[in-house]
């Protein structure tokens, strides 16, 4: 038969697990404080991530307004002008109708972006790029020939987003533009989405521009771009390759002149029209050619074709040119200034 427990027994036995419930191991610091998660903050954007999103999109837009401006040669402006997080479905209820959106890659995250353009603003850049003043037209589908017009000026936008985003690695590729039924099954209603929105401004126009991006799949990228943005910022050979062609296009005053010399005031007084002054200098004395009023080289006056030019003697350092350019753009900031 098996042992039998009286109550003494049993008494001892609960009052021995209570003794034991109530130690603590020893090194044990207390037990884990559990904190209640919820999912559908998933995929949030601080407010870091918020202020370094805008910091890159208001050079993007700065960009694109002397990009565009520049190849439709017409005053463009163009400004950021809200970054939120919404649902999906809460940013198709905003679309405008009938618009202009396509889809574009992100890269190498492969996920799927929306970029929309209003028509408003569509209409006038076409009519520009048409021979037109940039007058709107009322809400109306495009053309073939419009749509293509169109399409080149988005992948333009395009590259203006990869030039400012490139810092944290991602890519941007324009694919198609995409019917209001197919950028509805594109991503999930209740799925947080990043929406940045535009407003641009022509002498007869105006409309708004629209980027939206899924949220979660940013999130990686957005960390980078606030812990690089401490560090020094290193231009890509794109970027260099850009900045040295709009520096080509600068241009400095200059003037290929005797040296300076002395003349006696009597001399001066006797001028009148037909007469030759004669100068201190030899017939055979080389010219100066001045850039922003530094001496540059020494060059002879000449013809080519129907023009005047400098003809240089000897080799000009590339040292001399830099000191020279350097001094000038100095000069003409502190004046400007």
């Amino acid at each position: 038969m098996g042992k039998q427990l009286g109550q003494g027994d049993i008494d001892a036995l609960f009052a021995a697990a209570g003794a034991n419930a109530s130690a603590k191991p020893e090194g044990a610091e207390g037990e884990v404080v559990l904190e209640r998660y919820d999912f559908s903050s998933a995929g949030q954007i601080s407010n870091d991530q918020m202020r370094a999103i805008s910091s890159v999109n208001d050079l993007f837009a700065r960009n694109l307004m002397h990009t565009l401006g520049a190849w439709l040669r017409t005053p463009f402006k163009m400004k950021l002008v809200a970054g939120e997080q919404l649902p999906f479905s809460e940013f198709l209820e905003r679309l405008s109708s009938p618009n202009y959106i396509c889809s574009i890659r992100l890269e190498p995250l492969g996920a799927v972006g929306l970029l929309e353009l209003e028509l408003a603003l569509a209409s006038p850049i076409v009519d520009v790029l048409l021979g037109g003043v940039g007058r709107a037209w009322p809400a109306r589908e495009l053309t073939g020939i419009e749509d293509a017009i169109l399409t080149s000026v988005v992948q333009m936008t395009v590259q203006e987003l990869n030039l400012a985003w490139q810092s944290v690695g991602l890519e941007f590729v324009f694919e198609k533009r995409e019917s209001e039924a197919a950028v509805a099954r594109m991503l999930t209603s209740g799925e947080k989405t990043l929406c940045v929105s535009f407003e641009a401004r022509m002498p007869e126009a105006q409309g708004a521009m629209n980027l939206c991006l899924p949220a979660v799949v940013l999130n990686a990228i957005l960390r980078r771009l606030i812990s690089e943005g401490d560090r020094p910022k290193r231009r890509s050979k794109e970027a260099q390759a850009r900045v040295r062609q709009l520096m080509g296009e600068v241009k400095f005053g200059a003037a290929l002149q005797f040296p300076s010399m002395r003349l006696r005031a009597s001399e001066l007084a006797a001028l009148e029209p037909g007469m030759v002054l004669r100068l201190p200098l030899a017939k055979h004395a080389i010219s100066e050619l001045r850039v922003g009023g530094l001496q540059l080289g020494r060059a002879h006056p000449v013809r080519t074709g129907e023009h005047r030019g400098a003809q240089l003697e000897g080799a000009i350092e590339s040292e001399d040119l830099s000191g020279v350019l350097e001094t000038q753009s100095a000069a003409e900031t502190m004046s400007v200034n």
